[in-house]
C-alpha cells in the first residue's frame, strides 16, 4: 500500500487538491468547456479548444499545489502573475498531450489496479482501512459520482504509465558518474584574508552631481506604485457552521444510530501453530499434515500450557514459532479471511478447531483481547458535534452564498449589511498593489488575482463600491472594497537623497576593497607572506561552509598544477577576499556512497529533461497551439 502511495505522489496531490476546490472546478469544467466555441480559446490540442475558464481552473489548481508545498512562504504575487499563467498552460497542454496520446495507445488501467490505488488513499480510510461510505460521501462533497471519479482516476494511471517508461529509459554513462563524483569529493585547502567594505566608507567620497545622475537614471526605483487600502469580508463554511444550532436531542440520537463508529477498534492477540504440506514442511501430504494438526489439537486441549513448546517444535510460520506462535496484536482486516473469523470468534485462552487458509492448516489460541469498547456519549459529544454542524453547514452554504452575494451587490456602498446578516467580520488589508497583498498581511490570502483586479476597476476604484462576491476557494466566497487610494507617484530628490548617497557610498567602498584586495593578491604573488590570513581549511563543491557561490567556484576553479595561487572573489556582506589556495586534493577511487548519491541525481535530472522533450514532441504530435496570447498573460 504505502509503494503504492510512494509511486503517485503527483497523482495523490492533484487528488487533495481536487477536495480543495469546487465541483464545477475539478469535474464540470471539461464538459461546459466543450460548448465553448474554437474563437473563445485560449488554446488547441489535437483539434480541441483550451477555454479561458479551463486554464482558470488549470491555473488555481497549480498554485493550490504550490501554496500547500510552501506554506507560509507562499507569495500569490510571486506566482500569479502572466509568466505563470503561461507556465500553466504550458502544463495544461502538455497534460492533455499525454492523455491522448495513452488513449490512442489503447492503454488499459486493470480493475484490481484501480481499487488498490483509491483504497490506498488516506482520505478514503477510516481506521486505517478502506471506507466506501466514507469514498461516497467525499465525492458527494465535491459533486461527482464514482464513474466519474473512477475514469479520471484511470487517466492519471495511464498518463503516468508513458512517462514512467521514457523516465526508465535515461541512461547515465558509468565515467561521466565517476568523474561528477571526483569533482565532488575534490578538495582545497586555502587559506582567507578579508577586505571589508566597512574599513574604506571613511575614503568613500560621493558628490551631489552623483547623486543627481543616480537618481535621473533610476527613476523607477524611487516610484511608489499605486496602492488601496480595502477591507474584506469573507464567508466559509467554517463560519454558517459556526451559527448551526445543535439541539442536544439531536447529537443523542446521532450518537444512538451511530454507536459501532464510537467503538474503539477490537484487537486480538493470539498464537498459532502453522503446519504446511511438502518439501520443507511438516508432512508429505495433505492428509498427513491434517492428521497431524489433529494430534496436535487433541494434546494441546489436554495440556493447553503446552502451546508455546509445540509451536516451537512443529509450526513452520519462521516468524512466530521461535516465540511459540505469537503472532503480537492485529486487528480486523490484518488476517486472511479463515484466520480472522476464527481468531475473533474465541475467547481468551480458547483453542480454535483446525483451519485452513492458503498458507496452510493452523491451530490457533488467542490471549488478549483489547478495545471493542463504545465510547460514552459525553467522551464523543464534542466530536458529534463538530460533525454535526459540518453536515448542516454543508447544506446551508449554498443558501448563505446566494445571500452573501446578492448583499453585497444589492446594497454595494458598505460591506456592513452582508457582515450584519451572516455575522461575519470585515477584515481591513492595507497596501494593496496592482500586484496583489503586501507578502505576510493579515487577510492577504482572501484576494486572489481575480478580486485584485476587480478592485482596481473603476467601479471599485473611484465609486468606492463593493466587488462581485470572488470564489476564492473551496466553500470560500469573498467580497472587498477600497476604502483608500493611493496614485503611483516620483518620490523627490530631497526625499530619496540620504538613502542614495548611502547607496552609493556602500558601492564605492566595496570598490575599494575590491582594489585593495587585487593589490594585496599581486603583492602576495611575488612574496607570499601569512599576516592577515586565516587558519588553513578544507573546502569542496559540497562543503564550501561560508563561501559565497562566486567565491566557491573562484577556488575550485583555479588550476591544481598551478598551486600555491592566490585569487581575488567576493564573499558575505560585500567583502572582498584573497584567497592563499594552498593545496588540492582529489581522491584516487570515488566513495561509493558519493558515487551513488551522483548517479541518482544525474538519472533523475536526465529523466526528467526526458520528461519534458518526450511531451514537448508529444505537444508537436498532437498541433498545440496557443490561440490568444493575450487572455493567457491575464485572465479576463
Amino acid at each position: 500500500m504505502f509503494d503504492t502511495i510512494r509511486s503517485h505522489r503527483r497523482w495523490l496531490m492533484i487528488f487533495l487538491t481536487l477536495l480543495v476546490f469546487p465541483s464545477f472546478v475539478a469535474t464540470g469544467i471539461y464538459g461546459y468547456n466543450r460548448f465553448m466555441s474554437s474563437e473563445e480559446a485560449v488554446a488547441k490540442i489535437g483539434g480541441e479548444p483550451i477555454s479561458p475558464q479551463e486554464l482558470e481552473a488549470a491555473h488555481r489548481q497549480r498554485l493550490e499545489q504550490i501554496r500547500q508545498a510552501l506554506g507560509e512562504n507562499f507569495d500569490p504575487a510571486v506566482f500569479d502573475s502572466p509568466a505563470a499563467r503561461e507556465a500553466s498552460l504550458n502544463s495544461l497542454l502538455g497534460d492533455r498531450a499525454l492523455r491522448k496520446e495513452a488513449a490512442d495507445s489503447h492503454l488499459v488501467v486493470s480493475e484490481s489496479r484501480l481499487r488498490q490505488l483509491i483504497g490506498s488513499i488516506p482520505a478514503f480510510q477510516a481506521d486505517g482501512k478502506f471506507s466506501y461510505e466514507r469514498y461516497r460521501t467525499l465525492l458527494a462533497a465535491q459533486g461527482m459520482n464514482e464513474a466519474v471519479f473512477e475514469q479520471r482516476v484511470r487517466e492519471d494511471l495511464a498518463r503516468d504509465l508513458l512517462l514512467e517508461g521514457v523516465g526508465r529509459s535515461a541512461i547515465v554513462p558509468t565515467e561521466l558518474t565517476a568523474r561528477l563524483a571526483a569533482l565532488v569529493q575534490e578538495t582545497r585547502t586555502i587559506r582567507e584574508r578579508r577586505f571589508r567594505p566597512e574599513d574604506f566608507v571613511a575614503k568613500a567620497t560621493v558628490g551631489d552631481e552623483a547623486i543627481r545622475a543616480h537618481y535621473e537614471a533610476s527613476r523607477a526605483q524611487f516610484e511608489t506604485k499605486e496602492s488601496i487600502d480595502v477591507q474584506v469580508l469573507a464567508l466559509t463554511l467554517d463560519d454558517v457552521a459556526r451559527q448551526v444550532s445543535v439541539p442536544p436531542a439531536e447529537l443523542q440520537s446521532y450518537y444512538e444510530q451511530n454507536k459501532a463508529s464510537f467503538a474503539e477498534p477490537e484487537q486480538r492477540r493470539a498464537s498459532h501453530i502453522l503446519l504446511t504440506v511438502g518439501e520443507g514442511g511438516s508432512a508429505k501430504d495433505k492428509e498427513g499434515a491434517r492428521k497431524l494438526a489433529q494430534d496436535l489439537l487433541a494434546r494441546l486441549k489436554a495440556q493447553p500450557d503446552e502451546f508455546a513448546r509445540l509451536a516451537q517444535e512443529y509450526s513452520k510460520d519462521p516468524g512466530s514459532a521461535a516465540k511459540g506462535g505469537d503472532l503480537g496484536l492485529f486487528g480486523r482486516g490484518m488476517m486472511v479471511k479463515q484466520f480472522e473469523e476464527a481468531a475473533f470468534g474465541l475467547k481468551v485462552g480458547q483453542i480454535s478447531e483446525v483451519v485452513e487458509t492458503e498458507f496452510g492448516l493452523h491451530v490457533i489460541r488467542v490471549t488478549e483481547v483489547k478495545g471493542g469498547a463504545v465510547a460514552p456519549f459525553e467522551q464523543v459529544k464534542d466530536r458529534i458535534e463538530s460533525t454535526f454542524r459540518q453536515q448542516q453547514a454543508q447544506k446551508k452554504f449554498a443558501e448563505a452564498a446566494e445571500q452573501f452575494t446578492n448583499i453585497v451587490y444589492e446594497q454595494s456602498d458598505s460591506l456592513q449589511p452582508a457582515a450584519e446578516k451572516l455575522g461575519l467580520k470585515i477584515q481591513t488589508v492595507a497596501g494593496v498593489t496592482r500586484d496583489g497583498a503586501p507578502r505576510g498581511a493579515s487577510g492577504a490570502a482572501l484576494l486572489p488575482t481575480a478580486a485584485v483586479q476587480a478592485l482596481f476597476a473603476d467601479d471599485a476604484l473611484n465609486k468606492k463600491r463593493n466587488i462581485a462576491a470572488v470564489e476564492v476557494g473551496s466553500n470560500t466566497l469573498v467580497s472587498a472594497r477600497v476604502t483608500e487610494h493611493r496614485p503611483a507617484r516620483l518620490r523627490p530628490l530631497e526625499e530619496v537623497s540620504a538613502q542614495i548617497r548611502e547607496r552609493l557610498v556602500r558601492e564605492e567602498a566595496i570598490r575599494l576593497a575590491r582594489e585593495a584586495a587585487e593589490k594585496a593578491a599581486d603583492a602576495l604573488r611575488k612574496a607570499p607572506a601569512e599576516a592577515g590570513f586565516s587558519p588553513p581549511r578544507t573546502v569542496s563543491r559540497g562543503q564550501a561552509e561560508d563561501m559565497t557561490p562566486d567565491a566557491l567556484k573562484e577556488v575550485m576553479r583555479t588550476p591544481a598544477d598551478g598551486l600555491p595561487a592566490f585569487v581575488v572573489a567576493g564573499s558575505a556582506m560585500g567583502a572582498q577576499s584573497v584567497f592563499w589556495v594552498i593545496e588540492a586534493r582529489r581522491p584516487e577511487k570515488a566513495d561509493p556512497q558519493a558515487l551513488s548519491q551522483v548517479r541518482r541525481g544525474v538519472e533523475q535530472q536526465q529523466a526528467a529533461a526526458d520528461d519534458q522533450a518526450y511531451v514537448a514532441e508529444l505537444k508537436r504530435k498532437h498541433k498545440a497551439q496557443v490561440v490568444d496570447a493575450q487572455r493567457t498573460a491575464a485572465k479576463k
